[in-house]
């Protein structure tokens, strides 16, 4: 017997331990096709909901969040389209799936334009449904996961800044926590681009001193007059110019934590009167006799080897020995490549709020050419090239048309050497792989990412965006070890 037409019929789920916890909304005005359908995908753990019309569609979506909405496309109140547009205004995460007769596959095409995940076509195939919910809840479940991580390491260490999950981060994080609540001076090391101010602003937040100023300077962008001038203040008259007396850094930090960035690129007769502060605690503005007491804590950061330095005679060993009572170095992009799938939503999601873009996610394609890039510009870099791909993105999902010109070169000469590691020597650049069978490509790509990741099957399948459930079958289809 048939239900009513606008009633809500809840499906029972089997074992909440067995649950995917990814939440259904199934639309259609046959309410026993809609029930068939939910029940087929409740028997697989999903938790889902049926209506009988889509104004009880669009009333659920205005109550309830969900991650997966399947609605036929042609229905006789609130039409398919309009539930797909008010599931994205609910939220950009949720992906529909349209249901449609063999008539209507022209306005499927349009709802695939319009944001839907895919469509299926009536008479509908169980299995066909649960592939395709299986495929978009991969990618719900992806970046839940992403998300939980981060809100587990912000709640554990309050580093919302640091982001990763590799052991590299993970280890750096666990340093930091031990670092922060001290009073120690510390060097941070790192290449250009690794985010040695975010690390030194992690230190300061989960300091003693967080509710005092945190003060920046660049070294190495100033001259030797302006930078003591930036450090210690002058009065005036001190020199041409000064028209008034001017506080310094250290004073404007005192009570908190002044960062030196670039210190090694200081001039030495700076880095003699940076020595004397830190060993007296007291600072002399430029052009005056008389000391000022400052309470400054001092990280200092640098991507030059300092012992070189010191060796050169362009660095002070005593100043060095200063700054250095801990020492923190700052894994490069290269040594932790399983943390670029987190980098990358967590890039995603900032600049598809600056810049006011609904971004619904990046393409497989994407992120192998950009696991495949080697990054001398480090985190940095990577946060340019996606905030580069929102801004002149189309079609809501970032692709290999949306990268910057900048990667291209680089892609080209790692795929000719992977390429001839993997046999496929006739390949002479990553543009090659073009009208070879996507089978290949997608084999070289995951053999190539278990290498990077040592074999960590969940580090590979993050780095790649797929779900390992995915990658596991990919392993076994194309017997890998």
């Amino acid at each position: 017997m048939s239900l009513p037409a606008r009633e809500t019929v809840p499906v029972a789920v089997p074992d909440p331990g067995t649950q995917k916890f990814v939440r259904v909304l199934v639309v259609d005005n046959d309410i026993v096709h809609a029930r068939t359908m939910g029940e087929g995908l409740s028997r697989l753990g999903y938790q889902c909901s049926i209506v009988g019309s889509g104004s009880e569609g669009a009333r659920k979506l205005e109550q309830e969040p969900f991650d997966i909405v399947v609605t036929d496309l042609m229905m006789n109140d609130i039409g398919g389209l309009e539930i797909l547009a008010r599931a994205k205004r609910a939220s950009a995460e949720t992906e529909v799936i349209v249901v449609t007769g063999h008539g209507t596959v022209p306005s499927a095409v349009a709802a695939m334009q319009q944001g839907a995940f895919t469509y299926l076509q009536k008479p509908l195939d169980l299995s066909h449904l649960r592939t395709a919910v299986e495929r978009a809840s991969e990618g719900v479940r992806l970046k839940r996961q992403n998300l939980e991580l981060n809100q587990r390491l912000d709640e554990k260490f309050g580093f919302e800044g640091v982001v990763g999950s590799s052991p590299q981060m993970l280890s750096l994080i666990e340093r930091l926590k031990r670092i922060a609540p001290t009073d120690a001076t510390v060097l941070i090391q790192g290449e250009t681009g690794t985010g040695k101010e975010l690390v030194a602003q992690a230190i300061h937040q989960n300091s003693p001193r967080k509710s005092k100023p945190f003060v920046a300077l660049n070294c190495a962008a100033l001259s030797e007059n302006i930078l003591e001038s930036e450090l210690f203040g002058h009065v005036r008259g001190a020199f041409t110019d000064a028209s008034s007396d001017r506080v310094g850094k250290f004073e404007y930090a005192n009570g908190g934590t002044l960062f030196l960035d670039e210190v090694g690129d200081m001039p030495m007769a700076t880095q003699i009167k940076l020595l004397r502060v830190l060993e007296s605690g007291e600072i002399t503005r430029v052009g005056s006799n008389t000391p000022v007491r400052v309470n400054v804590r001092i990280l200092s950061a640098t991507n030059r080897n300092l012992e070189d330095a010191i060796a050169s005679g362009s660095f002070r060993s005593d100043l060095y020995h200063r700054l250095k009572v801990v020492t923190i170095g700052i894994p490069t992009l290269r040594e932790r490549v399983a943390d670029i799938p987190l980098l990358i939503e967590h890039f995603l999601r900032h600049f598809a709020r600056r810049h006011s873009k609904a971004i619904r996610g990046m393409s497989l394609k994407a992120r192998m050419k950009i696991a495949a890039f080697p990054w001398p510009g480090n985190v940095r870099q990577l946060r340019n090239v996606v905030e580069s791909m929102v801004v002149v993105d189309c079609d809501e999902t970032l692709d290999v048309d949306d990268l910057p010109l900048e990667l291209e070169p680089a892609l080209v000469a790692v795929a000719s050497s992977v390429a001839a590691a993997d046999g496929l020597s006739g390949l002479t650049g990553l543009t090659e792989l073009v009208g070879r069978p996507l089978e290949e490509v997608e084999r070289l790509f995951i053999v190539e990412t278990l290498k990077l990741t040592g074999g960590n099957r969940e580090q590979a399948a993050e780095m790649l965006g797929i779900g390992e459930r995915t990658l596991y079958r990919k392993i076994k289809e194309f017997q890998l070890p």
